[in-house]
């Protein structure tokens, strides 16, 4: 049975319906994927698994419970860490008072851990949030999500408009997460870094899959996948 398990998903806002059938899984201790351009349902399906978006049709079942129609706190409690598209983090909060508001002491993240996988957050511990660059405020958004110890790690756009030097870094660090057999579900559009250590991948166009496999089917198949990312 796979941690993750999103069957037959529709959802939408309103009467505007955005999904239709969608099917995802997130085994533990791997790292998969849902690619696809921006407005083809990416982020709706995460609102969805979050709790954000009440599902029309469909199933969401994690760590063996149904979590369909669960609010965002219980998603949260069963142990699903978001970080979200755009960081959201306190601005007028200090690093370590973010990172000490969503702590949950079950589990083997606590600050000092986070310290050491960021340690230029350790270094700016004392900054408010808003005095942050963009790839401080993403590690910040990441670290912040570990302080709850999830089972699983969703990132939403994990490195959009970084620095390329700071994107290599993100990547670098979700794949030791990985390594350290942490479940993560990256949405992201460089299917170039995903394909270096994701073993999964699903792709969304309007609403839909319309192509899913294996890390090895997808560097078989490598101009197909692409040429939905930029049709």
């Amino acid at each position: 049975m796979s941690l993750l398990e999103v069957t037959e998903l529709q959802s939408g806002y309103g009467v505007s319906q955005v999904l239709f059938g969608v099917d995802l899984a997130v085994d533990r201790g791997e790292a998969a994927t849902l690619l696809g351009r921006n407005g083809m349902g990416k982020t709706t399906t995460v609102r969805s698994i979050m709790g954000l978006i009440k599902p029309m049709a469909g199933a969401i079942r994690f760590d063996g419970g149904d979590i369909t129609a669960a609010p965002p706190y219980v998603v949260g409690q069963a142990g699903i860490g978001l970080v979200p598209e755009g960081r959201q983090i306190f601005p007028t909060l200090s690093v370590e008072e973010n990172l000490k508001a969503f702590a949950r002491p079950r589990g083997p993240w606590d600050l000092d851990r986070v310290y050491g996988f960021f340690p230029r957050l350790e270094e700016r511990r004392r900054h408010l949030g808003s005095h942050l660059s963009g790839g401080e405020q993403q590690m910040l958004a990441i670290g912040r999500a570990l302080m709850t110890n999830p089972s699983l790690l969703i990132l939403d756009e994990a490195t959009e408009g970084l620095a390329p030097l700071i994107r290599e870094e993100i990547w670098e660090k979700l794949a030791a997460l990985k390594a350290d057999g942490q479940a993560i579900l990256v949405i992201d559009k460089d299917i170039e870094a995903l394909s270096g250590f994701a073993n999964r991948h699903t792709v969304l166009a309007k609403g839909e899959v319309v192509w899913s496999g294996s890390n090895e089917r997808l560097k078989a198949e490598y101009d197909t996948v692409e040429s939905y990312l930029h049709m």
